[in-house]
């Protein structure tokens, strides 16, 4: 996903992030803007299913004084406001049928008027679109112009779930718990063996915003120098996986060294069970739960190699 982040940044191309809820899309879209050459420009964020629809073109070209009941004032849009950067359209599945056709122009002409004014005006914008929605399946249903599609999804980036990212899970969440500490005036705590591992373990239906939401509700329930993760984790209390049962004691605090030996450890046991196959049915890769490619790529980092027979 970064490769291509970094193939796509310094071009003008549209980009449509695909992701499931809470994955980061925002993040790789603000990405995206600082490593391209717009990075001085700004770099306006609209969400899409927030607007509503009659406000939708004053909302995107802005409108004149009068153009309708409550215009008291000119308005300057989002386009126009974004002129020379990037414009960030969140969730763009949502924008009514009837509406598409309005930004589809924008899209393709880079021009657009005002609400209640008869200047067109240019504009010079970079479009990233997001999208958690199936927008191939919404054309076959009627609910989103293909031609629309075809002109946002020039790039796509596909954001995968926390729950096929891996060891990223326990990097993400030690992160986010040094962070957190930080922002609530609390001492640093750390995750130990037995945390790490359910955390791991667990499916993150809510993705990084989730594990985010879950860290901090732990610092806030947390007495002393103990993260009290149990209180605070869905399904931490469930039965163990055989990772968990692996780790001896609740009580250890892993280094960042021991943390890398684990995952190591962790990956060798998978391609062993796997007889050393790394994708398909029974592969290492579906027994973690994560893609061939991103399996190879930690494979190489680890310096794995199959024993010689």
């Amino acid at each position: 996903m970064l490769k291509r982040v970094e193939a796509v940044a310094e071009t003008p191309a549209s980009v449509l992030v695909q992701g499931e809820s809470g994955v980061g899309k925002e993040l790789v879209a603000h990405a995206i803007h600082m490593r391209s050459p717009r990075a001085d420009g700004p770099l306006v964020k609209v969400n899409c299913a927030s607007i509503p629809k009659e406000l939708f073109e004053s909302e995107f070209f802005g409108h004149v004084k009068g153009a309708f009941t409550g215009a008291h004032r000119d308005r300057i849009g989002r386009f126009q406001l974004a002129d020379g950067g990037t414009i960030f359209l969140d969730e763009v599945g949502e924008i009514p049928l009837e509406l598409q056709s309005k930004l589809l122009r924008v899209l393709q002409e880079s021009e657009f008027e005002r609400v209640g004014d008869d200047v067109t005006r240019s504009v010079d914008v970079r479009v990233i679109a997001a999208t958690n929605r199936d927008l191939e399946q919404l054309i076959v249903d009627g609910k989103f112009r293909e031609d629309l599609f075809y002109r946002l999804s020039v790039f796509p980036v596909d954001v995968p779930p926390l729950r096929e990212r891996g060891d990223d899970v326990v990097q993400l969440a030690q992160e986010f718990l040094e962070q957190t500490c930080k922002d609530f005036g609390r001492d640093i705590l750390t995750l130990t063996r037995a945390q790490a591992a359910h955390i791991r373990a667990y499916d993150w239906p809510g993705n990084v915003r989730e594990l985010k939401n879950v860290i901090e509700r732990a610092v806030i329930l947390s007495a002393g120098k103990v993260l009290r993760l149990d209180l605070s984790m869905p399904a931490f209390h469930a039965e163990p996986t055989t990772e968990v049962r692996q780790v001896p004691r609740d009580d250890e605090v892993m280094t960042e060294r021991e943390l890398k030996e684990f995952q190591k450890s962790n990956l060798i046991k998978a391609l062993e069970q796997a007889n050393w196959r790394v994708s398909g049915k029974g592969g290492a890769a579906e027994i973690l739960g994560v893609r061939p490619t991103t399996l190879a790529d930690r494979v190489r980092t680890f310096k794995i190699k199959r024993p010689s027979r």
